[in-house]
């Protein structure tokens, strides 16, 4: 085995068993396996192993199980996700796929069960894609919770389960004034749309910060805040930074406020590389020293994140029902600190991107009791580029199965407040 798919699986392995086990996000758990790894293509070629089994997990799952008499151990069983991964959705030959994994169970330590690894893929490979007959896939790879809650939202989750079956477009951000690099499709406003595959840093004009990724869904709370020059704004959960930079270009004097550090300094080097500048705050947006200061405040509340399963098909295995009422909470500290923090007058924008109504709707609803905000509707003449997205309260509301022809977008809630 040479060194290069050693690698790739390597990873792969490493960083499956972090997120499925340990319910790590995968881009935390990259960001420390990668900085191992020196090689692109081993980079790129797990990422895309992994990738493939976080989306189809439940299928994959439902094709090995009967060929199992009893469940053996979880690291084991990632190992045979990624064998049958291989065979049934990325193509890998055969020999390469079943030699492959048989030698990455024993390279960690599980050569009891090279046997049933290699007895397994055997069955597979042979059958090939027949494997898939009669399975549900849209049902099999969304957990059931998530499936029944999107139903009884009206969401439908039939659809929804059909965007893990593509690849997901780069979506840019361009400064306001400037050209966008080529190659890319105007969405909306500034945000552009460039090909799957296409390496942001090899963009013109990267390094001298002309842009940045967002995806569109991302890029409408700032956009729909509607900041005028000079007001004074703040983002209260800024990292990674993309919504900061649209305030800042709108001309406001941005508070961006940030509770993690590691983020705090993912804030600062986007922003540098963006030349923008802002007031950099680090501490929980619940507790800041403000009373009717701003504006305008955007208040991109902590989710679960379920919107970005596109992108992010981790979300879909590490967020558990239990966890909704606990972001719940939080989310409620943060807007009644909010208001707080609001001037008379002063308009505040509530965004998740989350497609549970328990973090996006009924907060909402929630916000719209309160005595001191006022509802300032959004319409069909605020978004005429998703006009499906607008909700008969004047909330906007976008699903991943939206826009399916260009490519979808994100699943993202807001809704927008006025105080007394």
């Amino acid at each position: 085995m040479n060194k290069e798919k050693d690698d790739t699986r390597q990873i792969a392995f490493e960083a499956l068993c972090q997120v499925l086990e340990r319910n790590r996000s995968l881009d935390a758990v990259l960001d420390h396996l990668l900085s191992r790894h020196a090689d692109s293509r081993d980079k790129a070629a797990a990422y895309r192993l992994i990738v493939c089994c976080l989306r189809q997990k439940g299928v994959l799952e439902a094709i090995i199980e009967p060929l199992l008499r009893r469940a053996p151990p979880q690291p084991v069983s990632v190992i045979l996700l990624l064998g049958v991964a291989q065979i049934i959705f990325l193509e890998t030959p055969r020999h390469a796929a079943i030699n492959t994994t048989v030698n990455l169970a024993r390279k960690n330590g599980f050569s009891g069960f090279t046997g049933l690894v290699n007895a397994v893929l055997r069955k597979v490979a042979d059958q090939g894609k027949e494997c898939l007959e009669g399975l549900d896939q849209e049902r099999l790879n969304l957990p059931s919770w998530l499936w029944q809650e999107w139903d009884k939202a009206g969401f439908h989750p039939r659809q929804l389960a059909q965007c893990l079956n593509y690849e997901v477009p780069l979506d840019l951000s361009v400064k306001a004034g400037l050209s966008a690099p080529e190659g890319g499709t105007l969405l909306c406003a500034d945000s552009y749309r460039y090909p799957v595959g296409t390496k942001v840093n090899h963009l013109s004009g990267f390094e001298e910060g002309q842009f940045w990724v967002q995806d569109v869904a991302a890029s409408l709370p700032a956009y729909l805040l509607n900041v005028q020059q000079g007001e004074i704004v703040a983002d209260l959960c800024a990292a990674p930074g993309g919504k900061t930079a649209q305030l800042v270009m709108a001309g406001g004097q941005v508070v961006a406020v940030e509770k993690d550090p590691k983020r705090i300094k993912r804030l600062k080097e986007n922003l540098a590389r963006l030349q923008l500048q802002a007031k950099i705050v680090q501490s929980d947006a619940a507790q800041l020293q403000y009373k009717d200061e701003f504006d305008a405040i955007l208040l991109d509340a902590p989710c679960s994140a379920t919107g970005i399963f596109r992108r992010h098909p981790d979300v879909l295995h590490i967020k558990k029902a239990k966890e909704i009422s606990t972001l719940v909470n939080v989310q409620r500290q943060l807007i009644q600190a909010a208001l707080n923090y609001l001037k008379p007058g002063g308009r505040l924008m509530y965004s998740v991107c989350s497609l549970q109504t328990a973090e996006a709707e009924e907060q909402a609803r929630y916000m719209s009791s309160l005595p001191e905000l006022s509802p300032l509707p959004l319409t069909v003449d605020d978004v005429p580029f998703l006009p499906e997205s607008i909700t008969k309260e004047g909330w906007v509301r976008t699903l991943p199965s939206m826009w399916s022809e260009k490519g979808g977008l994100d699943g993202f809630f807001m809704a927008r407040f006025i105080k007394k």
